[in-house]
């Protein structure tokens, strides 16, 4: 089949070109994100494989179908930048990895929270500056502390594993029990009791109009005063402006992210020649007890490869006419 790719860094197609070399689809690579100005790039392709910012918006269909788009293909896991009800309409297929490597995304949650516990990105600049003072570097032991988990499917399951690993004892919270959680001796509760008695709260459940700014001004009054919140999932499930005024009122004491809610402006581009207009975000960046990575929660070897070969798994089905378990359907 042949398919146009969005959104491509040399990363990208290192990986799907390997994963295409014994299926022999036809790749285009675009560089630019997929949107209503783009989407005549896919003139004439009857597939589009597009990642998390490209905007597939029931214009942004209509061009592709006008065209003889009939498969739009996710590299990723979410899928809220499509119009799934549009897509339905115009006879669209979409197709998505609904999971890849959840143990990197798991990992780098827990690095995210040992880097702000010991403050190690901090005495990293110090060290090169040659200031050897541990004054500010104070952090406290994991083992005995309480982690909330906000949603435990295959990346929550796996950081509850591991922070069981370090003697934290693990509450829970997700709309469907996961019994593996529940041997390690998770305990599910209501997130109330969640945000009350948690020293860590991460949060790994998908965005859905009930999740949207789930960690908001309520919830910061809920909190446990100190708490440390990461977020490795998706930017909107924070307000990121009342998360701010938890910051400066010292309830919420860390805040680590991977994700960011004006994130499609920013996140996989090189911007440090320029001048960011996102105030919301430049302010987080100035609290020391803030650390913000890229989207990068999801960038390992082994899932840049399982995602390459679910997708052509994925175009594979649909042009031979078999059903595909990765559907996604309004």
């Amino acid at each position: 089949m042949k398919v146009a790719v969005f959104s491509t860094k040399a990363y990208d197609r290192k990986f799907l070109l390997a994963a295409n070399s014994p299926i022999q689809h036809e790749l285009v690579f675009f560089e630019p994100r997929l949107n209503r100005d783009t989407a005549i790039l896919a003139a004439e392709f009857p597939a589009v494989c597009v990642f998390v910012h490209d905007q597939v918006d029931a214009p942004t269909l209509e061009l592709l179908a006008s065209r003889g788009t009939r498969l739009i293909v996710l590299r990723c896991a979410g899928f809220n930048n499509v119009d799934l009800q549009a897509a339905a309409d115009l006879g669209i297929t979409v197709v998505r990895v609904p999971a890849y490597s959840p143990y990197g995304v798991a990992e780098h949650a827990v690095g995210l929270i040992l880097s702000l516990n010991r403050k190690i990105h901090r005495a990293y600049n110090r060290v090169r500056e040659g200031n050897f003072s541990l004054d500010g570097l104070l952090g406290f032991n994991l083992h005995e502390r309480t982690v909330g988990i906000v949603g435990t499917g295959k990346i929550g399951l796996i950081l509850g594993q591991i922070m069981k690993g370090f003697g934290c004892h693990i509450l829970a919270y997700d709309v469907y029990r996961n019994p593996e959680l529940e041997a390690l001796g998770g305990k599910y509760v209501e997130l109330p009791e969640l945000f009350a008695n948690s020293d860590i709260i991460s949060l790994h459940c998908p965005l859905t109009p009930e999740t949207h700014h789930l960690i908001n001004t309520e919830a910061i009054e809920q909190i446990k005063p100190g708490v440390m919140l990461i977020n490795t999932s998706r930017g909107a499930l924070i307000d990121t402006q009342a998360v701010i005024e938890g910051l400066k009122s010292g309830k919420i004491g860390y805040l680590g992210v991977d994700v960011y809610e004006q994130e499609s402006e920013l996140f996989f581009e090189d911007l440090s020649g320029e001048i960011i207009q996102d105030d919301i975000f430049q302010r987080l960046t100035t609290f020391p007890n803030v650390l913000i990575t890229g989207h990068q929660a999801f960038f390992t070897a082994e899932a840049l490869y399982n995602i390459a070969e679910t997708t052509f798994a994925n175009i594979t089905d649909v042009e031979q006419g078999r059903p595909c378990a990765n559907e996604i359907r309004a």
